[in-house]
């Protein structure tokens, strides 16, 4: 009875693939050693399933059996992690997905810092894929890849119809191969073709600096606005993401920061989350609340519409300097999060571009034999009760980015001015 139960908790998975079309080429199953019984197919599935007829499933499993002509392309492994891929896929939900184990190792490299790729997450526009960041220093950046990016072929194979998992498993490689992109630039009208050589990417999350404005290289420092204020001091934090060493790097930096702050005397923090792709929820309200007293840091909605807030739990060693935020296209979930809470609350003003539009939540779990799964498992939304999905941040002050001067970051230049003020 126990092998019973297991066969058909197994067919529960396939069927699901059944009519989907997910992992259909060069994946069938081998049941030389395993041979399904018909008597189960209508028998009352267990309370957390839901209802379905598996005969059309044992109908294809019994064809592929006899009727497949190469038997050596039969790999029980592509078609379970297939089904599971297709079941979830099943959703519509491109951030609830199935990682099998390579996969779901090169997840956890990324959030821990350093992998090997060209260093580039990607998301979903619609149904297609774009770049939601380069990061920093990575060969995707180095290649002129842009956030906003739409990425339409891989090794000359067009993507149309591909999944976000599919995607990133076959940009990703080992580090000195070399992967060929065919990208519409968002600002583009025809597509270029990028060849680029993947490397190990080691992500430092935290940057910053204090400078005298006319020392700021990036701004036009010359200009009248910034006359009087040459010697004024601005203090810059670049976060690239919400990663495993988020919350160490944070601390070390933030109790620096407190303390030239105090003896510096800067006018304010910009807090550049640019390209910032996001990362943990805990990390988001953890960084959040060193810029807010008390409150609300962000709201979780599950799927009974019942609502929990997580207050703000740092030691708020940034609660009292005026603080400017960076954002753009490539700004989401968690830089989202911490974006949000601080305009909520009166802390910050945002500056840049239209962030992303990422409003949920995912719950990462290992499965065992190295696989994993995120699902969605709730909304998230800002401390007034804005949900951000797919409309995004808009900033207080739109600033567009130079495209005739790559070297003048206009978006800072603004976010100084607003210090200044």
């Amino acid at each position: 009875m126990k092998a019973q139960k297991i066969r058909f908790i197994v067919s529960i998975i396939i069927a699901v693939l059944i009519g989907y079309g997910f992992g259909v080429t060069k994946v069938a199953i081998d049941w030389r050693n395993f041979k399904p019984h018909v008597e189960f197919v209508n028998k009352e599935p267990p309370p957390s399933v839901m209802h379905a007829d598996f005969a059309p499933m044992w109908t294809v499993m019994s064809k592929i059996e006899d009727n497949y002509y190469d038997r050596t392309a039969i790999d029980p492994d592509k078609m379970l992690n297939g089904a599971i891929s297709g079941m979830v896929a099943s959703l519509d939900d491109p951030y609830t997905m199935y990682l099998p184990p390579v996969k779901n190792t090169a997840f956890k490299q990324q959030l821990a810092g350093k992998f090997e790729g060209i260093g580039a997450e990607l998301g979903l526009n619609g149904k297609q894929i774009i770049v939601v960041a380069p990061l920093d220093g990575s060969p995707a950046e180095k290649a002129g890849i842009l956030a906003g990016d739409a990425v339409l072929k891989v090794n000359d194979q067009p993507i149309a119809g591909w999944t976000l998992a599919q995607t990133v498993e076959k940009i990703r490689g080992d580090k000195g191969t070399q992967v060929t992109l065919s990208i519409m630039h968002k600002s583009g009208s025809s597509p270029v073709t990028v060849k680029i050589t993947r490397d190990t990417i080691q992500v430092k999350s935290l940057v910053s600096w204090t400078k005298k404005v006319k020392d700021i290289a990036p701004i036009n420092n010359k200009a009248a606005v910034f006359a009087s204020h040459k010697d004024e001091k601005i203090t810059y934090i670049r976060l690239s993401q919400f990663g495993d060493t988020a919350n160490k790097e944070w601390t070390d930096i933030a109790i620096k920061l407190n303390q030239e702050l105090k003896m510096e005397k800067s006018k304010g923090i910009i807090f550049d989350l640019r390209n910032n792709p996001g990362g943990y929820l805990t990390d988001a309200t953890y960084i959040a609340s060193e810029f807010i007293k008390d409150g609300t840091a962000v709201m979780q909605e599950d799927r009974n519409g019942d609502r929990k807030e997580f207050p703000v739990s740092g030691r708020g060693m940034l609660t009292d300097t005026p603080v400017v935020v960076l954002i753009n296209g490539g700004s989401a979930s968690a830089s989202e999060i911490v974006s949000g809470a601080l305009r909520d609350h009166k802390r910050a003003i945002l500056v840049g571009e239209k962030s992303f539009g990422k409003g949920t939540i995912q719950e990462a779990e290992d499965l065992g034999s190295g696989s994993g799964i995120h699902i969605t498992i709730a909304k998230w939304l800002t401390p007034n009760g804005t949900w951000v999905h797919k409309k995004g941040l808009e900033p207080d002050f739109a600033v567009k980015v130079d495209t005739k001067d790559p070297s003048h970051d206009a978006q800072l230049e603004k976010a100084v001015e607003e210090l200044l003020k």
